[in-house]
C-alpha cells in the first residue's frame, strides 16, 4: 500500500514537472509569435526602412534598441525577423516530418529491398555532420525563403525515416496489425489507420526540438551569407551585420537579436523536454 502511495505521488510530481516545462516553452513561444504579428503595431519602422540620420544611433528616442551600420531601425528588425525565423523553423520541421514518415512508413512496413534501398539513402545523409550538408545544400540551391525551407528540411528528414521504420517494425507485428491484414484491409489502409497514428508519438516529442536547431540552422546559413542576406531581416544576418560592431562597443547591433534567438530555442527546447518527460512517464507507468 505504501509502495503505491509513493508511486502515485512521484507520477503527480513528475506530471507537474512535465506540465510546468510544456506551459513555460509555450508561453515564450506565444509571446514571441504574438509580438512578430504585432509588429506594424508595436513598431514605427519598416524592417528595411533607414534613418539616414541616425546611424548606428544608441538605444532611446526614435529607435528603442538603436540602429545599425545602415541606419536600420534593431527594434523593427528584431520583431519582422521573428516571423521569418519561426516561419522557416516549423515549416521545414513539418516538411521534414511529412517526408521522413512517409520514407520510414515504406522502409519499416514493407521491408525486403525497399527497406535496404531507402536505409541506404538515409545514410548517405546521415553519414555527413549535419550543419556541413546544411551548408552544401544551401550552396546547391541558393538563397530564398524556399530554398531554405527545403535545405533544413532535407537534413533533418533522414533522422524521422529511421525513427519512424523502428516504430513502424515493431507496430506491423502487433496482433491488430494481423487482423485488419486478414478482414481484407488494403496496405494504403492498414498503413493510414493504423500504423502512422500509433508511429508518430516520439515524432511529436522531437518536432519541438528540432524547431529550435532549424532556427539555429537558419541563423548559421545566414552569418555565413548563404540564408538570408542584408537588407532581409533575419537574426543571423543581424548578429553578421553587427558583429564588428561590439569590438566597438556598439553592442544594441548584434546582443538583440542573439538573445531572442536564445529564447525562441530555450522555448522550443523546454516544450520538447516537457513532451519527452511526459511520454517518459506513460510509458513506464
Amino acid at each position: 500500500m505504501a509502495n503505491g502511495r509513493t508511486r502515485a505521488v512521484s507520477r503527480r510530481a513528475g506530471g507537474g514537472f512535465s506540465r510546468a516545462l510544456i506551459v513555460t516553452g509555450a508561453a515564450i513561444l506565444a509571446v514571441v509569435a504574438l509580438a512578430a504579428l504585432a509588429a506594424p503595431l508595436i513598431s514605427g519602422w519598416g524592417p528595411e526602412e533607414i534613418d539616414a540620420n541616425a546611424t548606428l544611433a544608441g538605444p532611446g528616442g526614435a529607435h528603442p534598441l538603436g540602429t545599425d551600420t545602415n541606419g536600420m531601425d534593431i527594434w523593427s528588425r528584431l520583431l519582422y525577423a521573428a516571423r521569418l525565423d519561426l516561419g522557416v523553423a516549423v515549416a521545414a520541421v513539418a516538411l521534414a516530418v511529412v517526408a521522413g514518415t512517409a520514407l520510414g512508413l515504406l522502409a519499416g512496413y514493407l521491408g525486403g529491398w525497399v527497406d535496404d534501398v531507402l536505409m541506404r539513402i538515409v545514410d548517405i545523409f546521415q553519414a555527413f555532420p549535419t550543419f556541413i550538408l546544411a551548408l552544401a545544400v544551401a550552396a546547391l540551391l541558393g538563397n530564398g525563403t524556399v530554398n531554405l525551407v527545403i535545405t533544413i528540411a532535407a537534413v533533418n528528414a533522414p533522422a524521422y525515416a529511421r525513427l519512424v521504420r523502428a516504430e513502424v517494425r515493431s507496430i506491423r507485428e502487433l496482433p491488430f496489425v494481423d487482423a485488419s491484414i486478414t478482414s481484407g484491409a488494403s496496405t494504403l489502409g492498414v498503413l493510414w489507420r493504423h500504423v502512422l497514428p500509433n508511429s508518430l508519438t516520439p515524432v511529436r516529442v522531437i518536432a519541438p526540438l528540432n524547431c529550435g536547431w532549424a532556427m539555429l540552422t537558419l541563423a548559421g546559413l545566414s552569418f555565413l551569407g548563404l540564408g538570408v542576406t542584408v537588407p532581409g531581416a533575419e537574426w543571423g544576418a543581424m548578429i553578421s551585420l553587427g558583429s564588428p560592431d561590439v569590438v566597438a562597443g556598439r553592442w544594441w547591433t548584434s546582443v538583440p537579436p542573439g538573445l531572442a534567438l536564445l529564447v525562441c530555442v530555450l522555448g522550443f527546447s523546454l516544450l520538447g523536454e516537457g513532451l519527452q518527460e511526459r511520454a517518459d512517464r506513460r510509458r513506464t507507468s
